[in-house]
């Protein structure tokens, strides 16, 4: 299944004052919107945008679709799921633009949720005390049982929301109203009081202050695994089957350079190894493909609050040559762990003959993981 975000920058924005739109102001030395952006990296992305900003938006040069926004939000987000249709979205989130914090704890939980409900979003409980008022008095109270403060990004299964946005006459407040129109249940889950909505110009102060105060959490770990030769007509390396005059042996189909990175996914969360989550003695995981490893593994870790910085894979080998592969086994790497190519590497190198893969009775690999908290 293929998740997608939809990033809202078409509105205006101007009660946060400065002469853009909100969505565009500088924070932490980039537009408010690239924050925004760069919590769905790895998933394909579409930014909708008023004509006006077209030129921000192109000049931000980033794997994103750009499509025009509507006269309203709904209208907005309307377009950028038509334009996701057809490419095979299985799942869509959709986020405001001027929400620049948004963790990849929150973004795990609403796709997650997804698993059992047509919809899901994010929200805090109200715990303040709430007045109704007038002319600047207090003219009553409102009970605050039951009631939740919206957040981004909301989630939907692509094909439901598409076809609650179609028969949708016009504007709402936001598309969890969209979706509860066409009868569509939505759940909520945890939201975060980072993952605020910058609104007033008193809103940035706030945010540079959080990004200042956030303090950098980096996790490295390393995987190493190797797999001997058995007879076969190719080997599965990174998530792509090179042709080779043997196969390896393994209790799953023995990609010996996922189950290292996956391995060093796991040491940099101090999580063990592939054998303690999925246990070789278990015969549902004889002949398994690797990914279903790599994706658990890529899964804790945002659940965790975390995201991959970078990592690298080394083949150890004589033969097959790795080289004519190695940029499809990046592109591999990268869709399943769902993140920007450029921070997916693997090369391979040769142990001189030396060795059992050195005499070729066999592949190793390593791997570097490195993790940041979000």
């Amino acid at each position: 299944m293929t998740t997608a975000a939809i990033i809202t920058a078409a509105g205006r924005g101007l009660r946060a004052g400065g002469d853009l739109p909100k969505q565009w102001q500088m924070l932490a030395g980039q537009p408010v919107v690239a924050h925004a952006l760069a919590a769905f990296a790895g998933m394909p992305r579409v930014l909708t945008v008023h004509p006006d900003d077209q030129a921000l938006a192109e000049a931000l040069r980033l794997d994103i679709k750009i499509v025009p926004g509507g006269a309203t939000r709904s209208a907005s987000v309307k377009n950028a799921l038509e334009a996701l249709a057809g490419q095979g979205i299985s799942k869509v989130l959709i986020h405001d633009g001027a929400r620049p914090m948004v963790s990849a704890a929150v973004i795990a939980r609403v796709i997650e949720a997804l698993d059992q409900a047509a919809g899901a979003a994010p929200a805090l409980p109200v715990s303040d005390a709430l007045w109704r008022g007038a002319d600047g008095r207090v003219t009553g109270t409102q009970d605050r049982s039951g009631l939740y403060r919206a957040q981004t990004p909301q989630g939907f299964r692509y094909d439901a929301i598409l076809a609650a946005h179609r028969a949708h006459p016009g504007d709402a407040a936001d598309d969890v109203a969209v979706a509860r129109a066409a009868g569509l249940d939505v759940t909520i889950v945890a939201g975060d009081e980072d993952n605020l909505k910058l609104t007033f110009p008193d809103d940035f102060a706030r945010a540079e202050a959080i990004l200042r105060g956030r303090r950098m959490d980096l996790r490295v770990g390393n995987g190493f695994d190797v797999h001997a030769f058995c007879d076969g007509d190719g080997v599965w390396l990174c998530g792509v089957k090179v042709p080779h005059g043997k196969a390896l042996l393994g209790h799953s189909d023995a990609d010996v350079g996922m189950h290292a990175l996956t391995d060093a996914i796991y040491g940099a969360l101090a999580e063990g190894d592939i054998g303690r989550h999925f246990p070789p003695s278990d015969p549902q995981w004889k002949g398994a493909e690797s990914h279903i490893f790599l994706r658990h593994a890529m899964r804790l870790a945002r659940a965790k609050g975390f995201e991959l910085a970078n990592c690298d894979v080394t083949l150890i080998c004589e033969r097959p040559k790795v080289g004519p592969h190695a940029e499809a086994m990046r592109a591999a790497l990268a869709a399943i762990l769902q993140v920007d190519l450029e921070r997916v590497s693997v090369k391979a190198t040769t142990s001189e003959r030396l060795g059992f893969t050195g005499r070729e009775e066999g592949i190793a690999a390593m791997a570097t993981a490195a993790l940041v908290r979000t």
